[in-house]
């Protein structure tokens, strides 16, 4: 299974979990964008909300994430205070239209909070938005759940979890600022079962300094016998230059592109083996879970949470830094902390950068979207399709990927290869990739 080309994977290409992608966010954006993204929404129209809490008990040297460390009680009692004024602003514009379907929590670590908050949050949620039958999701830290914690979700009737798990071995938690023992994993799985989590995943790293083949086979040993219904298998992306804390890792010892895409293929064919379907490129759930039975009736997405059943065209993110995603537009709150705080204070939106998508990004998203959910597109609608064929020229060689009219299709072999495919629609990007991550 799946031919190492390394020159189909020279350039490094974006995770495309929106189109345009957050490269082409600017400042031409405001909270009128905002208020006019909101105001079309109609009665019964699926939404969903995603909360976005930036705090962890402490900071991982590889995280990407806008988050900081929890620091003073003060601190995040004024966060969710504004998050709740945030809240109602949303509300309000929305005067009862939408129906909440879905609600995500996540960060940096939403336990990074008290529970008593968390369930104080959630029931401002209920009430503001009558979400009282969405579907709950949490992104959690291990070593940060206790039983309070647990019984605080399942109060929420939360089904929903993420665990943040990367690796078990203790070298490789060392060497990416992560020190977790695999018995606080499996302890924290635990108490999740125990509240009525049914479908859990874990978050698991390849491409870590140091690893090895037998690291990697031995967490996934790990990982398969807690048993979650979920695994999300990501390549670690090494950009210092943009994320200063990952200064702290040993670049010297990464693997090379070669180990990596070994280590990636290694996790495939494991987790298939053990009865895990392919979700995507970089997912794996179990038949019964819903993502998976969203992948077998097509009815597969792709947000900013990644592979998704969620099937709302409207995302509404709360929360500083948090994106939100309308047909239309993608619009991203401040990411500075005071001046979303001083946004919400003065009853504005804190909208400061983001996209209007026009017409054809939104024609260039779905064909997009559907080659890596579905590993097949009709281009009929997408322009420049010469100009498409010929950057897929080098794929088409090798049997990655066949015309069918104007229907592309990609072969089994070509998933290691399906964000590379999918940046040929890109109008956006030229040869400069050097911000974004490795497509394996």
């Amino acid at each position: 299974m799946w031919t190492f080309h390394p020159h189909l994977l020279a350039r490094a290409v974006p995770r495309y979990t929106s189109y345009p992608t957050a490269a082409e966010f600017t400042d031409a954006v405001d909270s009128v964008d905002m208020a006019r993204a909101l105001d079309p929404v109609a009665p019964g129209t699926a939404v969903s909300l995603y909360v976005h809490i930036p705090f962890c008990r402490s900071i991982c040297w590889y995280c990407g994430c806008n988050t900081a460390a929890a620091g003073r009680a003060s601190r995040l009692d004024a966060y969710l205070a504004r998050l709740q004024d945030e809240l109602d602003l949303i509300a309000a514009r929305l005067g009862g239209r939408g129906r909440i379907e879905r609600v995500a929590f996540g960060g940096g670590s939403p336990n990074a909070i008290p529970p008593q908050a968390f369930t104080a949050l959630m029931r401002h949620i209920d009430d503001a938005f009558a979400a009282g039958t969405a579907v709950r999701s949490v992104e959690l830290d291990p070593r940060g759940l206790a039983e309070d914690w647990a019984e605080a979700l399942a109060a929420a009737r939360v089904t929903h979890a993420s665990l943040g798990v990367q690796t078990f071995d203790p070298v490789l938690q060392a060497a990416i600022g992560r020190v977790q023992p695999g018995e606080g994993i499996a302890r924290a799985t635990a108490l999740l079962r125990q509240a009525g989590v049914s479908s859990l995943n874990f978050d698991l790293m390849y491409g870590l300094p140091g690893q090895n083949e037998a690291m990697l086979s031995a967490t996934l040993d790990s990982a398969l016998a807690l048993a979650p219904e979920r695994m999300s298998i990501f390549g670690y992306a090494h950009v210092p230059g943009l994320i200063p804390r990952q200064r702290q890792i040993d670049a010297h010892a990464l693997p090379d592109v070669c180990a990596r895409f070994d280590q990636a293929r290694r996790a495939h064919r494991r987790l298939t083996d053990a009865g895990y379907r392919p979700i995507g490129f970089d997912h794996f759930a179990l038949p019964g879970d819903p993502l998976a039975q969203a992948a077998e009736t097509e009815r597969l997405r792709r947000n900013f949470q990644g592979f998704t059943e969620d099937q709302a065209q409207v995302l509404i993110g709360v929360g500083a830094s948090a994106i939100s995603q309308f047909p239309n537009r993608l619009l991203q709150n401040e990411k500075n902390a005071g001046r979303w705080h001083a946004a919400i204070a003065g009853g504005r939106f804190a909208t400061a950068r983001g996209v209007r998508r026009t017409v054809q990004d939104q024609v260039r998203g779905r064909a997009i979207e559907a080659i890596l959910c579905a590993g097949a597109a009709d281009l009929a609608d997408v322009p420049e399709r010469g100009r498409i064929a010929e950057r897929l020229a080098p794929f088409e060689a090798l049997d990655l990927v066949t015309w069918h009219g104007s229907r592309i299709v990609l072969s089994g072999d070509a998933l290691p290869y399906a964000r590379s495919i999918a940046a040929a629609l890109d109008s956006y990007r030229g040869e400069d990739m050097a911000r974004f991550s490795n497509a394996v």
